[in-house]
């Protein structure tokens, strides 16, 4: 299946007002988790653009750092998700404890990088974006269009670039295996 971009959403919807952000129920952790990888997958390319913005300003100010500390980040989640595939323990540790393995990652990536030299390039290049995508994603409520859009997509109707990475982390199976239970149990 080819690989789709997702197109850009309006901005009045990705920043309609505080009537659609609101405070998730830290206590359902399966809910919340759904509700950001609903507005990823559904607000990826403004996420990207938003991301793109922060970097490109970043790496004006320290091309070399910001070059250096993404190559980093990169490798660093090339690696987690190899071991992860290859070692048991680590995948169920990725698949139950989705936002501690991220944080792996950040934290692994920035003792890299605080040993390799400028660790403020990082902290403001790499990981604000991805806080800024973490918190939006999880305040912004999603509509009936964002759940429609990730029901296609948790089904292989649609291959997206963020769904790509969401399936690397293993947090579109079980959107997957919940759709087919629904599925047969209307057949029945």
């Amino acid at each position: 299946m080819e690989v789709q971009v997702a197109p850009l959403r309006a901005w009045d919807d990705f920043f309609p007002g505080s009537d659609r952000f609101a405070r998730p129920d830290f206590k359902d952790i399966s809910k919340w988790n759904n509700r950001v990888v609903s507005n990823l997958l559904y607000y990826q390319t403004n996420y990207l653009m938003v991301a793109a913005t922060v970097v490109s300003i970043v790496g004006f100010l320290s091309p070399l750092n910001m070059l250096i500390g993404g190559t980093v980040v990169v490798l660093v989640f090339m690696g987690f998700v190899w071991v992860s595939h290859n070692k048991d323990i680590l995948r169920k540790l990725k698949k139950q404890y989705p936002t501690t393995f991220v944080v792996a990652i950040m934290l692994s990536s920035y003792f890299l990088i605080s040993y390799l030299g400028d660790v403020m390039v990082f902290m403001f290049g790499i990981t604000l974006p991805l806080l800024l995508m973490f918190v939006h994603a999880s305040l912004r409520l999603r509509n009936i269009k964002n759940k429609l859009e990730n029901k296609m997509e948790g089904i292989g109707l649609k291959k997206t670039p963020m769904g790509i990475i969401l399936d690397a982390l293993e947090q579109q199976e079980e959107s997957i295996n919940k759709l087919a239970d629904y599925i047969s149990k209307v057949k029945e």
